[in-house]
């Protein structure tokens, strides 16, 4: 796909790598054609693809533009997701369940998708199963957004550790976060929004090679701001990135303006 010509703005920080576009639609389509490549280099190189897909409003560009992609090797990779909450049904509107068939596998056909069952009657078994289905699907690619309080899936600040000993866990979601989920319309109400989901850990995500970010909108210009400048630190999760050997994180204008107001 071609994205055209935008002005764009390339920075690093750590060795997380930082791209920024002129809005969020072409940030998704950059990320979108930065997958593809790889995607077809791993096509190259393996049988199996494993891809750890992310859910919300982050994404949605970023999925449109790969999924319209029909030469990709969708029929080699097995996906994942990076969460769910636990006790809504799969079918409720705010479900990344319900999120990924409507954005990616009703759109292609992939060879194996893996959900989480947040509807399970017991979340802790779920975890440790998906988590033993993770690691032996060892994926080379994840795709992510970061949240408002700076959480990576949901590991959220109090949550979120860099040592964690496990792959997949049960988290309680922070107020930040559960607003967040409120706020983009995912729920009525606040008091809507589960207080558990299960997420795939910080460590789990740091063994993939590649993350490709997509974080576009207004919203997220003071978090963006926070991953890039304050120390690195489970108080803001994103922070980690700055360590990652191959994480790229395309940002739109809005998402990077009170950064870009004070980084020399």
């Amino acid at each position: 796909m071609e994205t055209g010509i935008v002005e764009i703005q390339k920075f690093q920080v750590g060795t997380l790598k930082v791209e920024i576009y002129p809005s969020g639609k072409a940030a998704g389509d950059a990320a979108a054609d930065a997958s593809a490549a790889y995607l077809r280099q791993l096509q190259a190189d393996a049988k199996d693809i494993s891809v750890i897909f992310a859910t919300g409003m982050s994404q949605l560009e970023l999925l449109r533009a790969l999924t319209s992609m029909h030469d990709l090797p969708w029929d080699q990779i097995r996906g994942f997701h990076l969460d769910e909450y636990i006790g809504i049904d799969a079918n409720h509107p705010a479900s990344f369940r319900r999120y990924l068939r409507e954005n990616l596998t009703d759109r292609v056909k992939l060879r194996e998708f893996f959900e989480i069952n947040g509807s399970a009657p017991d979340p802790e078994a779920t975890a440790r199963e998906y988590a033993q289905r993770l690691r032996h699907a060892d994926p080379q690619l994840c795709f992510l957004g970061f949240g408002e309080n700076g959480h990576l899936a949901f590991n959220d600040p109090g949550e979120a550790d860099f040592k964690d000993p496990k792959d997949v866990k049960v988290v309680h979601l922070d107020a930040v976060c559960r607003q967040q989920q409120a706020s983009e319309g995912w729920f009525k109400t606040l008091q809507d929004v589960p207080a558990q989901a299960i997420t795939v850990t910080i460590p789990a995500l740091f063994r993939v090679p590649k993350l490709i970010l997509t974080i576009p909108g207004k919203r997220k210009a003071n978090i963006v701001r926070r991953v890039m400048e304050e120390a690195i630190s489970p108080d803001c999760p994103a922070t980690i990135l700055r360590t990652h050997p191959d994480a790229t994180a395309y940002l739109d204008m809005d998402a990077a303006a009170e950064w870009l107001g004070t980084a020399s």
